[in-house]
């Protein structure tokens, strides 16, 4: 008796999971209001995975922007050290802070952004002065993949506990 309960529990669970890997994965994200697409040659090398703006909105208004867009799915915010922008986002890249919005084993986003502290390093671009400049990378997954990867997990854990 038990044994049933845990089987149609089970497939529950694994048709909500298999469907939450096959939904489609959001486009890339719309940038915030009055902000400006850098053109700049580091900027504008892959569009459809990595771009940079220009904005004057705060750090927390920018991560609430990108967290909005990217859909009704739950995410998950991942802090990262600035210092590791250059190995995630694009090499000598300029950061004061890196985060990633993660849909968990699937999608995420992340969120570079370079906020000056010496007024030396000021944000211009085209003759405007912005409070910082932002590089939005998104890292897709493709769905087979996923489902596939999730089915194996759901295979596993039917032989492991041998429902």
């Amino acid at each position: 008796m038990i044994k049933a309960i845990l089987r149609v529990v089970y497939v529950i669970f694994a048709a909500g999971f298999l469907a939450y890997l096959a939904l489609p994965s959001p486009a890339f994200p719309t940038p915030p209001p009055d902000s400006v697409q850098s053109q700049e040659l580091g900027d504008s090398e892959d569009l459809t995975r990595r771009r940079a703006y220009f904005t004057n909105y705060t750090r927390q208004e920018v991560l609430n922007h990108y967290q909005n867009q990217f859909g009704p799915i739950p995410s998950f915010r991942l802090n990262y050290p600035p210092e590791e922008s250059q190995t995630l986002i694009r090499d000598q890249t300029r950061s004061t802070f890196l985060e990633e919005i993660v849909h968990p084993l699937r999608e995420s986003i992340f969120v570079n952004g370079f906020e000056p502290t010496d007024p030396k390093d000021d944000v211009w671009y085209k003759g405007v002065d912005y409070r910082q400049k932002i590089i939005i990378k998104y890292a897709p997954s493709n769905v087979f993949v996923r489902l596939g990867v999730g089915a194996l997990a759901l295979g596993a854990i039917w032989l492991i506990f041998r429902l």
